[in-house]
């Protein structure tokens, strides 16, 4: 199973963005250290998912960083993609293991012990886990748990876990404290005016 970076990057698809641009920025300042999650919008049809997880892709071979497709997980193999990440709301996550096979990377969300339990024994390989902070980059979201909700997962399951939500290199440490292995973001880097310096920002936070 392919090594699991302890940056995420979610794709950012939303109007006026423009996500190959940063994840081009980002690799530059990452490389292989960078998980690039590709993230479309419910309205996007298989087709667009399809044609960016596979720019994505393209983009992230040469610097040997692994490319996940979120909730479709048909796309994440029809690009040979390194696995993909299943939502509450998507497959559950022993259909998705099937779907994936043995070896992908399969990331699942969770946010209390009791269900990271049950999703690492179906077969996740990491959770992400949150939302650890308020965030405006996805509709509907529960409350956050913040670093306590995360502290209460990371001591109930041996596999990595990647905190998500309102995550800002200020708010690593806090979160690297409460055992996550890593953080996965879309505002922190996409929103930012220069990318690949807030990149290299989180990767010190994650690192120091």
């Amino acid at each position: 199973m392919p090594s699991l970076g302890r940056l995420h990057l979610i794709t950012d698809t939303r109007p006026g963005r423009d996500p190959l641009t940063v994840v081009r920025a980002a690799l530059t300042a990452a490389g292989a250290d960078l998980v690039v999650q590709v993230r479309v919008e419910d309205s996007a049809t298989d087709r667009e998912a399809y044609d960016l997880a596979r720019r994505v892709l393209a983009l992230c071979a040469p610097y040997g960083a692994n490319c996940l497709v979120n909730d479709r997980l048909h796309v994440a193999l029809a690009v040979g993609a390194a696995g993909g990440h299943v939502g509450a709301d998507d497959l559950p996550v022993a259909a998705a293991r099937r779907v994936l096979g043995p070896t992908g990377v399969l990331g699942a969300t969770a946010r209390a012990p009791e269900t990271a339990i049950e999703a690492v024994t179906a077969g996740a390989s990491y959770l992400g886990v949150g939302p650890c902070h308020a965030t405006d980059t996805k509709s509907g979201l529960p409350d956050p748990i913040g670093p306590a909700g995360v502290r209460a997962v990371t001591g109930a399951v041996d596999v990595p876990v990647i905190a998500i939500g309102g995550v800002t290199a200020a708010r690593v440490a806090a979160l690297r404290d409460a055992g996550a292995y890593g953080v996965a973001v879309v505002g922190a880097v996409s929103a930012a005016a220069d990318p690949a310096r807030a990149t290299t920002e989180l990767l010190r936070a994650l690192t120091c």
